[in-house]
């Protein structure tokens, strides 16, 4: 916990940082799973994703990527949501996101995985820093 921060202050971000995760993950696989031309505005110019493995930098890389995966249709069975402090963070309101559920591509049989986001939010609207998805095999 920040040191300036009282309970009450700290157990707020809490509450947001939940909210916001909640809110955030729903979007982001409909996104994914349904509208994945979209998929840009959730991402800042500058972040960055390693996907089983699979380390991409920018924006536009990263849209080029996900183009190469398959349709999907992710189902989450938890979500874990914490916000950053602002030594991390440098006083930006910044939240971690941990999902963890099943997701099927094409026709293939589901597989486990297990996904970490850096959120910070930018003009109130919640963008991703940074992406972590890995297969749980």
């Amino acid at each position: 916990m920040t040191s300036s921060l009282s309970n009450t202050e700290f157990s707020t971000k809490v509450d947001q940082a939940a909210e916001a995760g909640e809110q955030f993950s729903k979007l982001y696989y409909e996104t994914t799973d349904k509208k994945r031309h979209l998929l840009q505005k959730l991402y800042l110019d500058s972040a960055t994703v390693v996907w089983n493995g699979n380390a991409v930098k920018g924006l536009e890389e990263i849209i080029k990527f996900y183009d190469t995966i398959p349709t999907s249709e992710h189902n989450l069975d938890s979500l874990d949501c914490q916000p950053l402090t602002d030594q991390i963070s440098g006083g930006q309101m910044t939240i971690c996101v941990k999902t963890f559920g099943t997701v099927k591509y094409d026709k293939a049989k589901p597989k486990i995985f297990h996904q970490n986001f850096i959120l910070t939010s930018v003009n109130n609207v919640w963008k991703i820093v940074s992406d972590s998805f890995r297969f749980q095999e």
